[in-house]
């Protein structure tokens, strides 16, 4: 089993902490954490993610700081993402938990985030991230139309794989600190 399917498990099962997120709300949030300037703890990022970072297996805490080992390392190279999302039974991909991931670590830090939305290039980086964010009722958080929502967000979850290491070097290079 890899260290993806046993964390999926893990995260899945009565084991984990009601509160953890589930794996592809967690890649989006490593990725998000792997983007930001700032340095979470990691015991900080661990209760956000595993519900109590106390309560998970050493295993388990072991793969979750590999996974932003390893995300941290691609963006370094600045090579595309490879993000963790669900297949719908039609076949399609959903990054809706994987973007709202991402934005728990936007959420972490808001300061610098905000700095990083404020630029021109930051809105137009983090646009396909906040298509994603839809209410409780299915509506766009961003006013697009029910009847373009559909096409915005298969565009939106196209782009993840390259905005991601773009966001990652504009935050790391340009936003002022």
């Amino acid at each position: 089993m890899s260290d993806l399917d046993t964390l999926d498990t893990y995260l899945r099962s009565d084991d984990a902490h009601p509160d953890s997120m589930g794996i592809s709300d967690l890649d989006g949030f490593l990725t998000g954490l792997a983007c930001s300037a700032d340095l979470i703890p990691e015991k900080e990022w661990r209760d956000h993610a595993l519900g109590d970072a106390d309560e998970a297996p050493d295993t388990i805490a072991h793969i979750a700081r590999k996974m932003l080992q390893e995300i941290q390392a691609q963006l370094e190279k600045g090579q595309p993402i490879e993000p963790v999302l669900w297949e719908s039974r039609e076949g399609g991909v959903i990054a809706m938990d994987w973007c709202e991931g991402f934005m728990d670590a936007v959420k972490m830090r808001p300061e610098r985030w905000d700095a990083f939305v404020q630029t021109d290039e930051g809105s137009k980086l983090m646009l396909p991230i906040l298509v994603h964010m839809i209410d409780d009722e299915g509506n766009s958080a961003m006013g697009i139309p029910q009847e373009e929502l559909d096409a915005a967000l298969d565009k939106a979850t196209e782009a993840l794989s390259t905005i991601v290491p773009a966001i990652y070097r504009h935050i790391r290079m340009v936003t002022p600190s």
